[in-house]
């Protein structure tokens, strides 16, 4: 069973016990939101212009795409979107648009970053949100802080992913050394709460769906995730496109990208109406559960040009710490290189 089909067959099985942390919850709740300002509506004249967008169907996260869709906004920008349902690599996605097969994707920053460093052409234009990585340990267990973890444990789904990368981001902040002072221990997503029930390991990286879910049917407790401190401000997924797309055709670059802002927007503010628009990418999940997943996550944080640039520089600036980049690299040369702003100048 692969991560899509165990994903799945988990939100299937949780049924009525998910709910939502309340610590969680709140870091989410309804705020003032400053969404980026990306100028006024583009609409392609003439026939609708046809699009592909590469999208993973089984993350919530990505929520703001089949909303685009169901409510109209992509309609609103004469864009015909059709999916591609996607569960190859980061490096095949991005091959995908390199070679014109997509115009545009969404993912993980940190699935992202490294890859683009081998020249894809693809440039990221868009954060659409922030969190979705979580520290779980057990609920009534000995650990309740990220700082406790030192000498210990962790256990992840993959030891080059990005919450082996976040964590280790996380433990370099407060002065513990991620390869020296923590042991990294790789197993299958699905077996993760039982290596914490057997003392395999005191914690476990994980990104939702399965963390938000992990926690509620195994009782565990996010002590750590990334709508912690500065990182709540900093994107999580990105939306990138091809970058023959924004040469030759910058202005359905710019419609594709406010078509997928602004339904995330909504999204931010009908959250319950766009796990309904979800479900049937989730079977069996009621509206409540997938609208508890997006509560934990700061779907009121999206970034554009130059903010996105400077998020950006952040991650490279950190992962360098951590040996993810190496450090003669640039970091702000970097940044301008994979983002491109599509708003201003």
């Amino acid at each position: 069973m692969n991560r899509r089909q165990f994903s799945r067959s988990l939100l299937a099985a949780s049924g009525a016990a998910l709910l939502t942390n309340p610590l969680r919850q709140a870091m989410a709740t309804e705020m003032d939101t400053a969404f980026p300002n990306v100028g006024e509506p583009i609409k392609i004249e003439g026939a609708p212009r046809k699009v592909t967008l590469a999208w993973s169907a089984d993350s919530i996260c990505t929520a703001a795409f089949p909303v685009a869709q169901q409510k109209g906004f992509f309609k609103k920008y004469n864009l015909d979107v059709n999916f591609i349902d996607f569960a190859g690599s980061v490096d095949q996605m991005l091959e995908t648009m390199s070679t014109g097969k997509a115009d545009g994707a969404s993912g993980m920053a940190l699935r992202w970053l490294k890859p683009l460093q081998q020249g894809f052409d693809v440039k990221l234009v868009a954060g659409l949100h922030s969190g979705c990585l979580h520290l779980l340990a057990p609920q009534n267990g000995s650990i309740k802080t990220i700082a406790e973890l030192k000498g210990k444990t962790i256990g992840v789904g993959d030891i080059g992913g990005p919450a082996k990368n976040f964590f280790s981001m996380r433990f370099k902040e407060i002065g513990i050394d991620p390869e020296k002072d923590v042991n990294w221990r790789q197993f299958p997503e699905d077996m993760l709460p039982l290596a914490l029930k057997r003392g395999a390991i005191q914690a476990a990286g994980l990104d939702d769906p399965l963390a938000h879910l992990f926690q509620t049917k195994n009782q565990l407790v996010s002590i750590d995730s990334n709508m912690e401190g500065k990182w709540q401000h900093i994107a999580c997924c990105v939306v990138g496109l091809r970058g023959s797309l924004i040469r030759k055709e910058p202005m359905v670059a710019k419609a594709i990208t406010q078509a997928i802002l602004e339904a995330g927007q909504w999204v931010h503010h009908n959250k319950m109406e766009a796990a309904k628009m979800f479900e049937p990418y989730a079977p069996k999940v009621s509206a409540q559960e997938l609208a508890a997943i997006l509560e934990t996550e700061g779907t009121h944080e999206q970034s554009v040009g130059k903010q996105l640039r400077d998020n950006v520089v952040f991650y490279a600036d950190e992962l360098k710490k951590i040996g993810v980049f190496p450090q003669s690299l640039n970091s702000e040369t970097y940044a301008n290189k994979v983002t491109q702003d599509l708003f201003t100048g």
